[in-house]
């Protein structure tokens, strides 16, 4: 990452957290060494700094997985150092080059992996990092993050008896060096780096977002970061820098892949999944994997589970009906302060009950836009009614009230959710007789409803965990074993635009019609068929792009999600003063 000369300054903490009371600091030991990569963050952006050390967040974009390549070369350790007195061992040839190499100092307080060091010629030695881009268009030749980490290689070396004259950085798109001349001003710019991530880490408390900063653009932790959204809802927004900026893509480049023919298997072939069925063979780039859903009886081999650990792809299990069983990840988050502030912040009664009326709220004006859109002629009572559900939501003292206001809600919407079907009429007529019904489903309506649920229940619960928060804890839905609840919290203003508008769609459309489901006893359910279809229209709906309302830029629903994660940790972390609703228009 590159700096920019044009950025303004970050606000002090204290004016930035006035308007809501932040919790308190999570303090940790000072670290003993800092690694020289992060003196080149700390100089760069003393947030994204917290984030990757403090937090050990990390996440790559197209600039990371380029500098990946660049650093291929270099990542796998041969050669060796001459020796630091300058007497050769005997049988040593001379010049003498090494990569990746490891190298500390108490003294200085500095750790570091150089990707490549060579000797200079009269027992001299240079150590050389590599970078991605090009050349910058300043005096000194590189930004002063790069020449500082390279100057803490050239000290920690130096602290080891070698005697260095410079360092050098080397552009791969410029295919050249620039040499970096490591004097006692450079020199107390790291010293003063390593003062300045200690203590960062050591108080415990993020750093503001930069304003404005281009810097932020190129930056693979954006969408971790939220910079402009932070600010926004901090309502620190001046007129100058209103607009908040999209800084992460539109859409996922990768894929979801769900498996639903029962006795089918999931193995892995060098870096692809293959899927095997009675039938058929199937691969998919891992790479190129967003997650994995089974169904049923659907195996998945030990050797393809570990390949989805290593790759952080997420298998989701579901039963043969459809219902979502739970998670198959990694470790999880590193990110325990974020963990440690869920857990603090929603033992506060009335900061959940704050958060829980503003999503119930949303949920039910989300509910009546969908009426307004689809029915051919929605009630004038039942819109009546929502609306002032929603305001005694939003001005609800008590969750055991909001709860039935929600409740109430829902029974008013389904009591007119059949007259948004156009065709087949069937089906809404067995879902006015039957109303809302669950577990199980004793319908098709409500079967693709439970099933569509189940779908949306998965993509948060892979956000929030994706987010580093805790699934299993929420602000409206109870703790209780093995439930989502957070992810049944964020949800519930999805419910309507998101599951039950591509239910309507579906039906509408004729995707889905009445030989698509499964009747046993009083249970009824998608045969493969129905499901396989009624997952492409879902996934194209998760793939439409929508205006964020408080952001006011163009993403996925799939990424609204993940961005609705990531900002309410911000909020659980006092850097947001209220968690912001997501209702359609």
């Amino acid at each position: 990452m590159n700096g920019q000369p044009n950025d303004k300054p970050a606000e002090p903490l204290e004016n930035l957290r006035a308007k809501h009371l932040p919790l308190a600091p999570f303090r940790s030991p000072p670290p003993d060494l800092v690694p020289a990569r992060m003196l080149n963050e700390v100089l760069f952006c003393e947030r994204l700094l917290y984030l990757e050390w403090a937090q050990g967040e990390w996440a790559d974009n197209a600039y990371t997985l380029d500098g990946q390549a660049v650093h291929k070369r270099t990542d796998e350790k041969k050669g060796d150092l001459p020796p630091a007195d300058g007497e050769e061992e005997e049988g040593e040839v001379p010049p003498y080059k090494a990569t990746s190499v490891s190298l500390s100092s108490s003294i200085l307080g500095i750790t570091t992996t150089i990707d490549f060091v060579e000797e200079g010629g009269d027992g001299e030695v240079i150590p050389v990092e590599y970078k991605r881009g090009r050349i910058p268009d300043v005096t000194e030749g590189a930004y002063l993050p790069e020449r500082a980490q390279v100057a803490a290689q050239v000290m920690l070396l130096r602290e080891h008896g070698y005697r260095v004259p410079y360092g050098c950085l080397y552009f791969a798109k410029s295919k050249r060096r620039v040499k970096v001349d490591v004097n006692a001003e450079l020199e107390g710019v790291v010293r003063q780096a390593v003062l300045r991530a200690r203590e960062l880490v050591t108080q415990g408390e993020m750093p503001p977002p930069l304003v404005a900063s281009p810097k932020c653009g190129g930056c693979s932790l954006a969408g971790i970061c939220l910079p402009d959204e932070t600010r926004l809802l901090r309502e620190l927004l001046d007129d100058d820098d209103a607009k908040v900026r999209r800084l992460v893509p539109a859409r996922d480049d990768t894929l979801p892949l769900h498996v639903q023919a029962q006795g089918g298997r999931v193995g892995i072939v060098g870096d692809e999944l293959e899927v095997v069925t009675k039938e058929e063979k199937h691969r998919a780039r891992i790479l190129n994997t967003s997650s994995v859903s089974v169904y049923g009886a659907v195996q998945v081999s030990t050797q393809a589970m570990r390949a989805l650990l290593e790759n952080d792809v997420p298998t989701a299990f579901f039963s043969h009906g459809g219902y979502f069983y739970g998670l198959l990840g990694g470790l999880g988050t590193k990110n325990i302060e974020l963990r440690m502030a869920q857990h603090e912040r929603l033992r506060d009664t009335a900061f959940c009950l704050r958060v829980a009326r503003g999503i119930v709220a949303s949920k039910i004006r989300n509910s009546r836009t969908i009426l307004r859109r689809n029915h051919d002629a929605a009630p004038a009572v039942v819109l009546f009614e929502l609306e002032q559900l929603a305001k005694k939501a939003e001005a609800c003292e008590a969750a055991e009230s909001l709860l039935g206001l929600e409740g109430a809600a829902a029974r008013v919407y389904f009591g007119a959710f059949g007259g948004m079907l156009k065709a087949p009429s069937a089906i809404a007529a067995k879902f006015d007789e039957a109303g809302r019904n669950r577990r199980p489903p004793r319908d098709p309506l409500n079967a693709l409803l439970s099933f569509a649920y189940a779908l949306l229940t998965k993509e948060f619960t892979v956000a929030i965990a994706k987010a580093g928060l805790e699934p299993l804890l929420g602000v409206f839905h109870r703790p209780r074993f093995g439930r989502p609840a957070l992810a049944l919290d964020l949800m519930e203003e999805f419910r309507p635009i998101v599951a039950d508008s591509c239910v309507i769609g579906a039906l509408n459309t004729g995707v889905i019609d009445e030989n698509d489901f499964v009747v046993r006893r009083d249970a009824c359910s998608l045969n493969p068929s129905g499901r396989k279809k009624f997952l492409y229209a879902y996934e194209r709906r998760m793939d439409q792009l929508v205006t964020h309302p408080t952001f006011d830029y163009r993403i996925s629903y799939r990424r609204v999600l993940e961005v609705q994660a990531r900002v309410f940790g911000r909020l659980l972390l006092g850097e947001a003063s209220e968690y912001p609703a997501f209702r359609t228009r």
